[in-house]
C-alpha cells in the first residue's frame, strides 16, 4: 500500500512516496501532477483544504495549542472568499469584511497554492487527499523533535525520528533533483501521517464540519 506525503516548494511540490520502509522523493510541478502519481491510496498534503467563510478554523487554533514553541509554524488559513483576491490589499480587505481579522503576508503567499489545490480536488473532493501539518507529525513521531527545522539540531532530530519508520537517509542520498532538505523531510513526515490515515490509526484536530465546498476542516497526523 503506497501513500504520498506532499509539501509546498517554490510554487511547486515535493512528494515523498512511501511503500513499506522505502521512500522516494519526487519533484512535482503542480497539483495535477500530485494527484496523478499512480497507485497511491492516501495523499497527505501540508496545505489548508477546508476553508472557513467567516473566521478562524478550529483545527488551526487546536494545532497551535499542540505546538508549544512552534505555534507560529501554523499560519491561519484564509477565509474562502480570499481565494478570489488578486492583490494583498484586496485580500486584507476581503478578510476583514468576512472575518473581522486581517491576513498576514505569509498566509497570502499560500493563496495561489491553496486555490490550485481547491480547484483540483473537484466536487465532491478527491477522498484520498487529507490535510496534515509536518510539525504535528514530527511531534507525534518523536517528542524530542523540538528545535527549528532549519537548524542543524532540528534537522538531525527530524532525520532521527523518520529513520525509525522509513529509509529517509537512502531517499536523501538518492535525490537527483537537489530538493531542499527541509521540504523533503516535511514531505516524509506527511507521508508517515498518510500511512497512519491509510491504516486507520490517524487522529486529527478540528471539528466534523465541512466547508462550503464539502472539504473537511481538519488536520491529521
Amino acid at each position: 500500500m503506497a501513500v504520498l506525503g506532499v509539501d509546498g516548494w517554490r510554487g511547486a511540490w515535493v512528494g515523498a512516496l512511501l511503500d513499506g520502509r522505502s521512500v522516494t522523493l519526487l519533484a512535482l510541478p503542480d497539483v495535477a501532477a500530485v494527484l496523478a502519481v499512480p497507485d497511491v491510496d492516501v495523499v497527505a498534503i501540508d496545505m489548508p483544504i477546508g476553508l472557513s467563510d467567516d473566521g478562524a478554523r478550529a483545527c488551526d487554533v487546536a494545532a497551535r495549542g499542540r505546538l508549544p514553541g512552534a505555534a507560529s509554524t501554523v499560519f491561519p488559513a484564509p477565509v474562502r472568499s480570499v481565494l478570489h483576491a488578486t492583490t494583498y490589499d484586496e485580500a486584507r480587505t476581503t478578510s476583514l469584511a468576512a472575518s473581522g481579522r486581517s491576513l498576514s503576508v505569509q498566509s497570502f503567499g499560500l493563496v495561489p497554492a491553496i486555490r490550485s489545490l481547491d480547484d483540483a480536488l473537484g466536487d465532491p473532493p478527491d477522498p484520498r487527499v487529507r490535510e496534515v501539518h509536518p510539525e504535528l507529525s514530527f511531534r507525534a513521531l518523536d517528542g524530542r523533535v523540538t528545535d527549528r527545522k532549519a537548524s542543524g539540531r532540528g534537522l538531525a532530530q527530524r532525520i532521527r525520528a523518520l529513520e525509525r519508520v522509513m529509509d529517509v537517509l537512502d531517499a536523501l542520498a538518492d535525490d537527483r533533483v537537489g530538493l531542499p532538505v527541509v521540504d523533503a523531510l516535511d514531505a516524509c513526515a506527511a507521508a508517515w501521517s498518510a500511512k497512519r490515515i491509510a491504516d486507520g490509526r490517524a487522529t486529527f484536530v478540528g471539528d466534523h464540519r465541512a466547508d462550503a465546498r464539502g472539504r473537511p476542516m481538519r488536520i491529521h497526523w
